[in-house]
């Protein structure tokens, strides 16, 4: 059995990436979030701490942890503990390893890896992966974006949406996901072929959009991205052609996990604002604290803070042990991958509400970070995966026919 109780290491690690979030982001994020400021030299922070290395090996600047050493879970404790403080830079260093570092790490050529991977490890450097389009999100077999070999080049054309990281003046590339071709099965039946394709930031046809005007996540770096005959050397070729979606369909499922840290950080938040908040808020002679109405909705809060935590940690230390003997499936992963974003996320969403409305009017006031938090939480039950994608893979997992 997978145990996910944290080691002293793990505990250290996180108080360690606690103080860096607190010093560094959390007496600015309120000036930043309103100017939609994205601030690359606390990135490059980031990256000095180690913490876009932590699950990469030591030949290209990781920190080359074992199994055993956790690194998947002290990804997922640096996810939270910065979430905790702010969702946007939580979201940049998830997007940053998950999809930015890790389809490389896990599917690019030795020349790739030497080329790209050393400044993405060091946090010196970013880079976004494109699958979503305006008609292509949860059905991403809709892929529309196309890549046509032209001799030793590929050359695309089309759109993707809402791409994490794929604007800034630390993105080094992005990966997209294009229509190849047309591929036979063996029984005779055709497939669409999708693939996916290094883009470095810079190339001539692409071009990353004005940044989105978002709900929330106002500090996160997100835009629209459109490629018109933009060619790339046919060795920008991301693993087997024909195998981008499954690829990236592998890679999310490390996504989901981080989605739910992220939620964990948010939850956390919003137990220790509303905690304070109603030590010191006073209505009729003492603190709204002393109301059930109140402390029942706090003590809510702390159920869904551990249930969240408890089910995100054991995913986490299930991913750690994949390789090692007797470590879970595959399959099993997923189950359980699924199962921690989709209640960490909704219960995100529902502690904000919660939170809100324990401020009451303050709540609604954007000096106050519950007010940010209730805007950025609404995202999280959307990216990498819907509730609803989440509930279908819960439901197949069970061996149930959905579709």
């Amino acid at each position: 059995m997978t145990s996910f109780e944290l080691s002293r290491e793990h505990e250290e690690f996180r108080r360690t990436v606690r103080d860096f979030a607190e010093a560094a982001i959390a007496p600015y994020v309120a000036q930043w979030d309103k100017d939609h400021h994205f601030p690359t030299e606390v990135v490059q922070q980031m990256g000095d701490l180690g913490l876009f290395g932590l699950v990469a090996p030591e030949e290209y600047g990781g920190a080359g942890l074992t199994p055993e050493d956790g690194p998947f879970t002290s990804l997922c404790l640096a996810i939270e503990e910065l979430g905790r403080v702010d969702q946007s830079m939580g979201i940049t260093l998830e997007a940053g390893v998950g999809l930015g570092i890790n389809p490389i790490l896990s599917y690019g050529t030795p020349a790739q890896k030497q080329t790209w991977l050393p400044d993405l490890v060091s946090g010196r450097r970013l880079a976004g992966f494109g699958l979503t389009e305006p008609g292509a999100g949860s059905d991403a077999g809709a892929t529309r974006t196309k890549a046509v070999l032209d001799d030793d080049e590929w050359v695309v054309n089309g759109s993707k949406q809402f791409i994490t990281n794929s604007g800034s003046e630390l993105t080094s590339l992005v990966t997209v996901t294009a229509r190849t071709g047309v591929s036979t099965s063996s029984t005779g039946e055709q497939r669409l072929e999708i693939s996916a394709i290094i883009v470095p930031a810079g190339t001539p046809g692409f071009t990353a959009e004005p940044a989105y005007d978002k709900l929330g996540w106002h500090i996160s770096d997100t835009h629209p991205l459109t490629f018109a005959d933009c060619r790339v050397p046919a060795d920008h070729l991301l693993g087997e052609r024909g195998r981008g979606f499954a690829q990236f369909l592998a890679i999310l499922d490390d996504g989901r996990v981080a989605i739910a840290a992220l939620a964990v950080g948010l939850i956390q938040a919003c137990v220790d604002l509303c905690v304070e908040y109603a030590g010191e808020r006073q209505t009729f002679g003492g603190p709204i604290g002393r109301k059930q109405g109140v402390a029942f909705q706090i003590a809510d809060l702390e159920v869904m803070l551990h249930a969240s935590r408890l089910l995100t940690y054991k995913a986490a230390a299930m991913k750690d042990a994949m390789d090692t003997p007797g470590g879970p499936s595959t399959k099993q992963f997923k189950h359980a991958a699924a199962i921690a974003k989709l209640y960490s996320t909704e219960s995100a969403v529902t502690a904000t509400r919660i939170a809100t409305q324990v401020f009451g009017g303050y709540g609604f006031m954007e000096e106050y970070a519950v007010a940010r938090f209730y805007r950025d939480a609404k995202i999280l039950e959307i990216g990498e995966g819907t509730s609803e994608v989440q509930r279908m893979l819960i439901a197949r997992g069970l061996g149930l026919p959905v579709e």
